[in-house]
């Protein structure tokens, strides 16, 4: 394409990734050709006739390229929405899905208690990667404290990075930790969404997952339950008298993570599930 106008751009995007057999062809189109242009929905229909230059469409073909080859839409981008915030992203951190939010609203509820008793609460995010469960309770709860832990200095940065951009930066604090190696003091509430993939299992992910997402963000050892075992074993010692602790699982391991808390002395209190109707978070507390 050289000159064309904007429902042409949105038509010949939408066409090359129907071509391309991705199912979600008409809204990434849509994404794209927006962030690409810098319009919106609204423009397109006020004004389709808007003329764009062959720089914006040579661009276009670039971005269009590369989700044909397996990268997100929100990758590519550079940022994606999560629980009424939004979140820029880096090679160093999960994309946040939807199916995160669950944990969001399992915990609030016992958040809003701790803060009514107590005035403040505060939080341990392991493996907060984009910050994107912490931030989220921040950005909902203003006596929230948090601190995010994470392997990666990167996923740190870009953590850091997220508080600035939703004004939280204040109440939030980072810390290089493998789990718990280096964190001190207790919390109300510890919580994670971590690796709990199979080893083995990796590679059938789908392409954007396993070409654009951290593998050590992912890979839960030979059986997927490694990081809830750590988590387990060491919560107890950082958890204030009437805390709890809150995991997001894969769809199949409520059985296996509820056992592993219970040696523990972790009671399961409450579930919640994801937009697909799988149990995708569990909160538990101290017997």
């Amino acid at each position: 394409m050289t000159t064309a106008r904007l429902a042409d751009a949105h038509k010949h995007a939408r066409d090359r990734l129907a071509r391309a057999g991705i199912d979600t062809a008409t809204l990434d189109a849509r994404l794209l050709v927006e962030w690409v242009t810098g319009t919106d929905q609204l423009e397109t229909i006020r004004n389709p006739g808007r003329q764009v230059d062959s720089e914006t469409n040579a661009r276009l073909e670039v971005v269009l390229n590369r989700r044909m080859n397996g990268e997100s839409v929100h990758r590519i981008i550079g940022k994606r929405a999560f629980f009424d915030i939004e979140l820029a992203l880096s090679r160093e951190t999960l994309e946040p899905r939807p199916d995160t939010e669950a944990i969001v609203e399992l915990v609030l509820p016992f958040l809003r208690r701790r803060i009514q008793e107590l005035g403040v609460a505060d939080l341990l995010d392991l493996g907060t990667g984009t910050g994107a469960i912490a931030l989220a309770l921040l950005n909902h709860l203003q006596q929230l404290r948090a601190v995010g832990v994470d392997i990666s200095t990167g996923a740190l940065d870009t953590a850091r990075e997220n508080a600035h951009l939703n004004r939280v930066s204040e109440r939030f604090a980072c810390l290089h930790s493998d789990w718990y190696s280096t964190v001190t003091g207790v919390y109300d509430l510890i919580v994670s969404n971590p690796p709990y993939i199979r080893t083995a299992d990796i590679e059938g992910l789908q392409r954007e997952v396993v070409l654009h997402d951290p593998v050590r963000a992912l890979d839960g050892g030979e059986d997927g339950l490694g990081p809830y075992r750590i988590i387990a074993a060491g919560a107890r010692q950082y958890l204030r008298e009437g805390g709890a602790v809150a995991v997001e699982i894969g769809f199949d391991q409520r059985a296996d993570v509820a056992a592993i808390f219970a040696a523990s002395d972790l009671v399961l209190e409450a579930t919640k599930t994801d937009i697909g109707g799988h149990e995708r978070a569990l909160l538990f507390t101290a017997a």
